[in-house]
């Protein structure tokens, strides 16, 4: 494909699936450190056999299936999780669908259905933590005892950890729930980032001097209300700015909103998709007595949300087309 990067599914036909290939498996979510020594590994097995390594990943998130009614704060969403994927090099994602069937595979069956004769890896890197296969029961240490049967290399990948703290999805949800959106950047090697089409909204903003451009993010959006230093993608182009994530409580106290503003930008953007990466935190959400000193306080973020951005002058995620 002319993208580089191809996504295999489950209708997609056994001749077009590359045999042979190495794979990294994992959920992936937010593609951090931890997933990307495992891409590594697989990557670097690649080339040594000279052959391509691919993502195999699972849609939706398991959680999801298992706890349908469960609030699920994912990091990344199918698109952008792939996005992420398609920057590190690989020649693609084989996308499984976790359905009940999926759910109910025995691991032994999923090693020789799925990897096996379906995809023809040649060898696969997974995670410490990675568990497959019904009842969790599929785990590192059964692909490596099943290794020299099935004539595959397996590399195993230790915990990733910072300042000896093992870097985790969980951990990073954390982080964005209390605000620490420079914690997350250093555990997913790179800003969190949020893709939305611009709305219409009340058009406060641009009453008040802050035109912005709003987004509905998802409902289980778990990052902390409050006031970002945020860089902004429209295509290609690049765009800093100062976001709220929140109710308003000044206005309406309504349902939680992203509003964007950004910097030295003129023209409309309703409809137009952006990605919204999180470089910095700069206050928590407050509800103000006067119109006058929301204005001075939006001015004063502004301010600091430009001294955060000039001192990430490169911060933006690696994101990669998709076929």
């Amino acid at each position: 494909m002319s993208t580089g990067f191809t996504v295999i599914r489950d209708n997609t036909p056994e001749s077009a699936i590359p045999k042979g290939a190495v794979v990294a498996m994992g959920n992936f979510d937010g593609v951090h450190l931890g997933h990307r020594a495992v891409i590594g590994a697989a990557l670097a097995m690649g080339r040594a056999r000279g052959v391509p390594a691919l993502a195999v990943t699972f849609e939706p998130h398991p959680r999801k299936f298992f706890s349908p009614n469960t609030p699920q704060f994912r990091l990344t969403d199918e698109t952008n999780k792939l996005r992420l994927l398609a920057a590190t090099g690989l020649a693609g994602a084989v996308v499984m669908t976790f359905d009940k069937a999926r759910a109910g595979t025995t691991a032994q069956d999923f090693i020789h259905h799925d990897l096996i004769r379906r995809l023809g890896i040649s060898g696969i890197a997974v995670g410490y933590d990675f568990h497959f296969g019904k009842g969790r029961v599929g785990s590192p240490s059964l692909l490596v005892s099943e290794a020299p049967r099935l004539g595959i290399e397996v590399d195993v990948q230790a915990h990733v950890d910072i300042e000896e703290r093992p870097v985790s999805s969980s951990a990073i949800r954390m982080a964005l729930a209390e605000g620490e959106v420079t914690d997350a950047t250093t555990m997913l090697g790179g800003p969190w980032f949020v893709t939305g089409k611009v709305i219409h909204g009340e058009k406060r903003g641009r009453d008040l001097g802050f035109p912005t451009a709003n987004i509905r993010l998802d409902k289980h959006c778990g990052l902390k209300h409050g006031i970002y230093a945020v860089r902004v993608g429209k295509g290609t182009q690049r765009f800093d700015g100062v976001a709220s994530f929140g109710r308003r409580p000044t206005f309406d106290n309504g349902a939680p909103l992203l509003e964007v503003f950004l910097f030295d930008f003129k023209g409309d953007l309703y409809d137009t998709v952006l990605d919204v990466a999180f470089i910095g935190f700069i206050r928590e959400e407050l509800k103000f007595d006067t119109i006058e000193a929301l204005i001075r306080q939006m001015d004063d973020d502004s301010a600091k949300a430009r001294a955060q951005l000039a001192a990430a002058p490169d911060a933006f995620p690696q994101l990669g087309a998709i076929g």
